[in-house]
């Protein structure tokens, strides 16, 4: 059991220097921006509507029972560059493995764009994200104002658990 623990505690350091290590991360997310949209061109529309967005090229995720994933973003409105973002989520649940994913975050007005950089932000277990894959076509609509997508980047992880995203703004 003590070893188990070890190793989960270890792991999950490992992510908090990763994702914490590098602030500005602009370019690396305006290359997750192209390949989200190379991906599936369906998600231009939502660049251009959104009021606002938070890009996360790279997070990453592992867990062993206890699991937790972090990254850092940029923040745009209109296209532009206004601030920095660390996520951070910790789930517990049955959970093996290691994985990195992009994740963008369209806020579809000013309010809840403000919820989000407040500092307060927290998604819950029932956040749902609609997973980027080619050729695949939306359906979907903002849920209190926030839409969020994903794109799968590597690794492996079977995961039924619950937690949380919790979000650290920084405007510039």
């Amino acid at each position: 059991m003590k070893s188990k623990l070890t190793i989960i505690a270890l792991f999950l350091i490992a992510f908090s220097f990763n994702g914490f290590a590098q602030k500005d991360v602009s370019a690396k997310s305006a290359e997750a921006i192209e390949e989200f949209k190379e991906t599936n061109d369906k998600i231009s529309k939502y660049f251009s509507t959104a009021y606002g967005y938070a890009v996360f090229p790279s997070i990453g995720k592992g867990g062993l029972g206890v699991g937790g994933a972090a990254g850092n973003g940029t923040l745009y409105i209109g296209g532009s560059i206004v601030g920095d973002s660390k996520m951070s989520q910790v789930t517990i649940g049955f959970q093996a493995g290691g994985q990195a994913y992009s994740e963008i975050i369209f806020f579809k007005n000013k309010e809840a764009f403000d919820r989000f950089t407040g500092d307060k932000f927290e998604f819950a277990a029932q956040a749902t994200a609609v997973a980027v894959t080619a050729g695949a076509s939306f359906d979907v609509d903002y849920r209190d104002g926030i839409l969020i997508f994903t794109h799968a980047k590597g690794g492996l992880m079977y995961e039924a658990s619950v937690g949380g995203q919790k979000f650290k703004s920084e405007m510039r």
